[in-house]
């Protein structure tokens, strides 16, 4: 296998489960995304900011533990962030609480992006820096994804000069066939959106391809998408078929609901 040199840029958080499990893990698109591409076997950089606390130090250990690069993980004198998630009994995961901390107003510095720009490909994930990143980054010719399905504000949706849009329709066929237009018609290379129950769609504006689930017994949807995210820029770096980057994505997500949290951890107290 053709080993690439990944960045992931964002955000990273605790993911506080509450009553019953009471137990955290360390989470976030980008950060999920950076260890899976580790698990995956390529090199895999992480690009983010931590608090100064007892949590930014454990997602430092956990990304050193699975083989992730840690040299550009700054640590800023405010909490971590951290998400307070209830579990429902179908396995699905409710966000009752969120706070940005340290990586609200992230941002690469020069030298960074520079760096940025020599990887094989950099996934963008929550950053609030109003699209700078992105424009930097596609301007430079580097392929570069991001998931628009974690960000809210309007500075930070847009897809124009992404080698890949991701974003997620639901379980609306209709919707995803929509989005996927939308993301074409603003500017991204290509379009991918998940479609929870029924699987992903994807599309270049010459080919659609699709896919649909592999059944499991779900534990825990949380980092199933970004999962995905992984095993699919892994696959289209490979040169594999869209429909195969589909099913690759698919795989890796389908194995992330058979265990709580978004990569296999030791839970923390809470």
């Amino acid at each position: 296998m053709t080993s690439f040199r990944f960045a992931a840029v964002g955000d990273n958080c605790i993911d506080r489960y509450r009553a019953p499990l009471r137990q955290s893990y360390v989470g976030g698109n980008a950060i999920n995304v950076a260890v899976q591409l580790a698990r995956l076997g390529h090199g895999s950089f992480y690009f983010g900011a931590v608090g100064r606390d007892s949590d930014g130090a454990q997602v430092r250990r956990l990304l050193l533990a699975n083989g992730v690069n840690v040299d550009h993980l700054l640590a800023r004198d405010t909490n971590t962030a951290y998400t307070d998630i209830d579990v429902t009994p179908a396995g699905d995961r409710i966000f009752v609480h969120e706070d940005f901390g340290a990586c609200a107003g992230y941002r690469p510095d020069a030298g960074e992006i520079e760096l940025l720009k020599t990887m094989d490909h950099v996934h963008i994930g929550w950053l609030d820096d109003g699209g700078l990143l992105r424009r930097a980054l596609s301007a430079a010719g580097v392929s570069v994804s991001q998931d628009v399905s974690v960000n809210a504000a309007a500075a930070d949706l847009e897809v124009d000069g992404l080698s890949i849009a991701f974003g997620s329709a639901g379980e609306d066929e209709t919707s995803a066939e929509r989005l996927t237009g939308e993301f074409l018609a603003r500017g991204a290379r290509l379009a991918v959106v998940t479609r929870g129950a029924l699987g992903s769609l994807a599309s270049d504006g010459a080919e659609v391809a699709s896919a649909g689930i592999r059944p499991v017994e779900v534990v825990d949807t949380t980092g199933a998408g970004d999962s995905f995210i992984a095993g699919f820029i892994a696959a289209r770096l490979e040169g594999r078929a869209l429909a195969a980057c589909l099913e690759a994505g698919r795989d890796l997500a389908a194995n992330t609901c058979t265990h709580v949290g978004g990569f296999p951890q030791e839970p923390q107290s809470i």
